[in-house]
């Protein structure tokens, strides 16, 4: 075979590769500049979480494996749409798992914490129809347990952050200075009856208490002031932090007495700077 034929095969099988989307797949930054990724996003902030489910229903037409359609629809199936579907967000969500070439390590926790939770659901739904088979039963035994054992890290973590900040505390607190007793006392006076001592000393002011803000190891690397933000129904830690364009580790780090799986709704956060 000539040079000339083996450049045009090579050029052929090229465009071929090009052509089934198996070859040059876009990066997470290029698949949010996707049309149809921005229409989905526009309408979430909308409120139209059908809509936006079509959108990014037609990104992934665009781009079968873009990692962050996939975790957009595994969001808006888990809980957005009326009804919730917890087995399509658990589809979109491992998808975002395999497509995600260099995954958040916050963003990726939650992806599989939430098809837990989806599994869960899913299992109450199925066993409503009678008995479940023995392989459905002890994957639900399986998920359960690992489900039990993320709550205990999650306290245990929150019991270590709090003894960390009152170690903080106490670290920060001036001890008080030695008083040295009087070398000649003198008698104390005491008031005429019916006179009122003017002199008074001024009462004790309170100690600061420390509020629920950031922890102080996060307060001494991060200068900037916060911004705060009230919880709205249907938020997520993942959401809001896409939404300032930060990672959800540093929304976490600034809000240390928020559980990320129990948000309350006219809570409000710290906001770091990006």
């Amino acid at each position: 075979m000539t040079y000339v034929g083996l450049a045009r095969q090579c050029a052929i099988g090229f465009l071929l590769c090009v052509s089934l989307n198996g070859c040059l797949p876009d990066s997470q930054s290029d698949e949010k500049k996707e049309p149809n990724f921005i229409a989905g996003k526009n309408l979430v902030m909308q409120m139209d979480y059908q809509g936006a489910v079509d959108s990014f229903e037609k990104s992934l037409e665009v781009n079968p494996r873009s990692a962050s359609a996939h975790f957009e629809l595994g969001w808006l199936y888990e809980g957005k749409v009326t009804p919730p579907d917890p087995a399509a967000a658990i589809f979109h969500y491992e998808r975002f798992l395999r497509y995600s070439s260099n995954p958040d390590k916050a963003e990726a926790d939650l992806a599989r914490q939430q098809v837990n939770i989806c599994k869960l659901e899913l299992a109450k739904t199925v066993s409503a129809l009678g008995p479940l088979p023995s392989p459905v039963m002890r994957e639900m035994d399986r998920v359960l347990t690992e489900n039990k054992d993320l709550e205990n890290r999650l306290a245990a973590l929150q019991t270590q952050l709090d003894e960390a900040r009152a170690a903080a505390a106490r670290a920060q607190t001036p001890a008080p200075a030695p008083v040295a007793p009087p070398q000649n006392p003198t008698p104390i006076a005491v008031p005429a009856k019916n006179t009122v001592d003017l002199k008074r000393s001024e009462p004790p002011r309170p100690a600061a208490v420390e509020s629920g803000g950031p922890s102080a190891s996060y307060r001494a690397g991060h200068t900037t002031s916060f911004r705060i933000y009230t919880i709205r129904q249907g938020d997520t830690p993942a959401a809001i932090a896409r939404k300032y364009g930060i990672s959800i580790a540093s929304l976490l780090a600034a809000n240390p007495s928020v559980k990320p799986t129990h948000l309350l709704v006219g809570q409000t956060l710290n906001i770091p700077s990006p």
